[in-house]
């Protein structure tokens, strides 16, 4: 299975280094979103957490009650994961992100919380997206 973390064990940290050999190509991706994460929320806290064994290492930029965007290292790209509040949710299925995405939250199980969604990375494709989902997961 693909899906899990490139770093699994609990005792090494990621570095900048093992992700940029990890990440590859899209290692460029991931400072793009991670850096407009910080621009857009200065206060934004970056930290790895390690999520357990089956999950291994991820990458969260939170503020003080709630992660903003979780970022999930694979084999040559990576996830970014969200979880939205229903005002949050209204407000993605009125804009103009693709529909893909919005079905994809649409079918998203519902928690007190709100829905989370994953969506891959492997290109540039997809990151204006992502930004617009920033924008609205900051705003509510």
């Amino acid at each position: 299975m693909d899906d899990l973390s490139i770093f699994p064990d609990k005792t090494t940290e990621p570095t900048n280094n093992g992700l940029t050999e990890k990440l590859g190509s899209t290692f460029e991706l991931w400072k793009q979103i991670h850096d407009a994460v910080l621009t857009k929320y200065p206060n934004g806290l970056p930290e790895w957490n390690f999520a357990g064994k089956k999950y291994g290492w991820i990458y969260r930029i939170k503020d003080k009650k709630r992660a903003i965007i979780y970022l999930l290292p694979r084999d040559k790209y990576f996830k970014v994961a969200f979880v939205f509040g229903q005002k949050a949710y209204d407000s993605i299925l009125n804009s103009g992100i693709s529909a893909e995405i919005k079905t994809e939250l649409q079918q998203a199980r519902k928690y007190a919380e709100g829905r989370g969604i994953r969506i891959d990375v492997k290109n540039n494709e997809i990151v204006s997206d992502i930004i617009k989902l920033i924008d609205i997961k900051l705003k509510y």
